[in-house]
């Protein structure tokens, strides 16, 4: 049987980061995706310089289209910019029912610009903490959702971590590409205590644009071709250290450019 993810995310028109970079990442780890639009986004490596919401009867029109037809085999959640945005795709998976489900609660594009309304924020927790198996969250994202600082060591980072395990959320990734040190050390902890670290070195590059897209599809990827969670997230940390180390061979755009999701491939 063929792989299948979805994604349900918001467009990037530079190709970079959302539901483009989430087919991407399917399409280079050998997996079928499939897509559900969430927003639209004018969008290149310099800014975000418009979003478009897509309405929720077609949100919910997409959903049903791609169940109804495919055997979805895990689902990855990024972009949803409004509370009536999150209601109708948490109302489309509890009807659905996939099997695996990995939320990436994307707040801020990689230039700092705002994707996510913050009265947007109580409805993630409220309606799809309870719904996903993972979430993945950065340290800006972890430290908006529990409205405090972010965290800067790594007792820090289990603390919040621990923090939104106790909001509902059944498992976390709390992912430390943002700190300061050598590593790009992730936090993972499960609902029953247990920790594990994931680090990869540092990599001095400005071409980071989709990272948090990239590895929560990589996930959701090694999920949908039935690899535990633990491998799931190891292969795709793997991954995405690998097309990030590569990204400079690139020339996209003037500023923040894409990692490259087909360093495996390409001969550039």
């Amino acid at each position: 049987m063929t792989a299948i993810a979805l994604t349900i995310a918001g467009s990037d028109s530079g190709g970079g980061a959302g539901i483009q970079a989430d087919l991407k990442t399917f399409s280079a780890l050998g997996v079928y995706g499939a897509s559900v639009l969430t927003a639209l986004t004018a969008q290149n490596t310099l800014g975000v310089s418009a979003i478009h919401d897509v309405p929720t009867d077609f949100i919910k029109a997409q959903m049903d289209a791609v169940f109804s037809d495919l055997n979805v085999d895990a689902v990855k959640i990024g972009m949803l910019s409004q509370p009536d945005t999150i209601h109708a795709v948490s109302e489309g998976l509890e009807y659905h029912s996939p099997t695996s489900v990995i939320l990436d609660p994307v707040m801020v594009a990689e230039c700092g610009d705002p994707l996510l309304a913050e009265e947007a924020i109580s409805s993630i927790i409220e309606r799809l903490f309870p719904l996903a198996d993972l979430i993945t969250p950065n340290l800006h994202e972890a430290a908006k959702l529990l409205g405090t600082e972010m965290a800067l060591t790594p007792s820090a980072m289990v603390e919040q971590a621990r923090a939104l395990v106790q909001m509902g959320a059944r498992a976390v990734l709390l992912k430390g590409g943002h700190s300061a040190g050598e590593d790009a050390a992730d936090c993972y902890l499960s609902q029953n205590g247990q920790i594990v670290w994931y680090s990869a070195p540092f990599i001095d590059t400005i071409n980071t644009h989709g990272t948090g897209c990239s590895l929560s599809s990589a996930i959701a990827a090694g999920q949908a071709k039935d690899l535990g969670l633990a491998t799931a997230i190891e292969d795709a940390k793997s991954w995405l250290s690998s097309a990030i180390a590569q990204a400079d061979i690139l020339d996209i755009g003037a500023g923040a450019g894409p990692v490259h999701h087909f360093h495996n491939y390409w001969n550039t």
